[in-house]
């Protein structure tokens, strides 16, 4: 071979090394810039103020919600302006801030399946002189230092401080929809709401599986099936939007990184759990709905309540909040029926199917005693009292006549109906305003790669044709 054939054949050698090295950065800045469309961490808490305002389509659904009489647009409206303002004041106050719970497993459904020896799983108590005399339960506490109160995950336990207010309890009954024994008191201990924040507590898995299979196969209707009757589809749609509610929960308040401690939006998950189902937003906007026709239906009777606490400056503030809420201008204007109970029970199967549904209601808040992560027991078993507690006040009293003499309530329920009703407001206003944002991410993330590959592709084959 020639010395210029030599020369030839090295020139073309760097030519062809030339062009992978600018192939290979032309990749590397390709990855770089498309990894910058989509943010991979998810928004930090409190940053929903910085969604874009913009949009022209802040959620997919509009309209009329179905079996309701408000539409999509004026929840969220009401919800954001009125609704939502008042009920964060309101479940502040001392009087909605105790909820009386049963929290030890007793499942009557399946045999223990160690869940509830886990640390993780175990309770804190307070020392006694923590108590109020009147709520001291009758069954043995742990000293405030025990050892084991400091291990397993802290996310998972509830946190059971109380201060020293007197309370004056109401009338002790048994609501017929729910499963608890209210009026045993040897067996109910209380829980400062505040400090035990729903929110992610690393209670998955099949455990977790479980307990929803449970509460749709086993006791709730197969929905949608032609057969079912109104009644059987309202049941379902009130579980699968309670469902979605506490999913919103877990993605609104989510532990991004447990080394740091650092907790946030994790929109990835509001996506996958809720947002990619339109009929799980359909259900939270309708058992939102429902739930708001039954405290607007025992207006009467709400307002009347003694919300004693021992002191009447608090009290004072939570009897006006409570007014405020009860008889607000626009929500009567916008909204005046919510929902028309009046519709169901019809016929000569009525009582016989009301009697059906109640019993399997009454199944599902017993499931709630099978949950083996306290703090989503205590959450799962004050919402499904939420919600025992409306189906109470629109189906266990025919008609608005009287209401105030035929319904009996106990503090316990307007507790847990009222902070229900602000659990189903934060999961309505996080969709409205987190929803686009959520939908962009993923669908970002969806398409990157995709573009990623064809250009990497178009870029090899050039490669190999030198």
């Amino acid at each position: 071979m020639g010395e210029s054939a030599v020369k030839k054949s090295t020139k073309g050698e760097k030519m062809r090394w030339r062009w992978v090295f600018g192939a290979f950065v032309t990749i590397v800045l390709a990855i770089a810039l498309a990894s910058r469309t989509p943010p991979k961490i998810p928004l930090k808490y409190g940053d929903a103020s910085k969604t874009c305002e913009c949009s022209q389509d802040r959620h997919r659904h509009s309209g009329i919600v179905e079996d309701c009489c408000c539409n999509y647009e004026t929840v969220d409206h009401l919800n954001g302006e009125v609704l939502h303002p008042l009920l964060q004041e309101l479940i502040k106050t001392p009087f909605f801030r105790y909820f009386k719970v049963r929290l030890w497993c007793d499942c009557p459904f399946w045999p223990d399946d160690g869940m509830c020896l886990l640390r993780d799983c175990s309770v804190c108590e307070c020392p006694e002189s923590e108590f109020p005399d009147a709520f001291k339960p009758n069954h043995r506490t742990l000293p405030s230092d025990d050892l084991k109160c400091q291990e397993g995950n802290p996310q998972s336990a509830v946190d059971r401080t109380l201060d020293s207010k007197v309370f004056r309890g109401w009338t002790e009954t048994d609501n017929p929809w729910t499963y608890d024994d209210e009026t045993d008191n040897s067996e109910m201990t209380y829980v400062n709401l505040q400090l035990n924040p729903e929110r992610y507590t690393g209670y998955s898995g099949s455990p977790a599986r479980r307990i929803w299979d449970a509460v749709y196969s086993e006791n709730c209707p197969k929905y949608p099936a032609e057969e079912l009757c109104q009644e059987e589809k309202i049941l379902y749609k009130l579980i699968s939007g309670l469902h979605s509610s506490i999913s919103v929960h877990i993605a609104s308040d989510y532990l991004l990184d447990e080394a740091t401690s650092l907790w946030g939006h994790n929109l990835e998950i509001l996506y996958e759990r809720v947002l990619q189902y339109p009929n799980r937003v359909e259900n939270l906007y309708f058992a939102f709905l429902f739930v708001i026709r039954a405290v607007t239906k025992a207006t009467e009777y709400l307002e009347q309540a003694e919300y004693d606490t021992g002191n009447p400056t608090d009290d004072l503030k939570t009897q006006s909040l409570m007014k405020q809420l009860l008889y607000n201008p626009k929500l009567q204007a916008a909204c005046p029926l919510p929902f028309d109970e009046a519709k169901l029970w019809k016929g000569q199967r009525g009582p016989e199917l009301k009697q059906k549904i109640q019993s399997q209601f009454k199944n599902i808040s017993a499931v709630m005693d099978c949950v083996g992560c306290e703090k989503c027991r205590l959450w799962g078993k004050l919402q499904v009292s939420g919600l025992g507690t409306a189906l109470k006040i629109l189906f266990s009293v025919n008609g608005e006549e009287n209401l105030v003499q035929t319904l009996q309530m106990q503090r316990n329920e307007v507790i847990s109906l009222m902070n229900l009703l602000n659990r189903l407001s934060e999961s309505v206003k996080f969709v409205h305003e987190m929803g686009p944002a959520a939908e962009r991410l993923v669908k970002g993330k969806i398409h990157s790669p995709s573009r990623l590959n064809s250009l990497v592709q178009r870029i090899l084959a050039s490669i190999v044709k030198t």
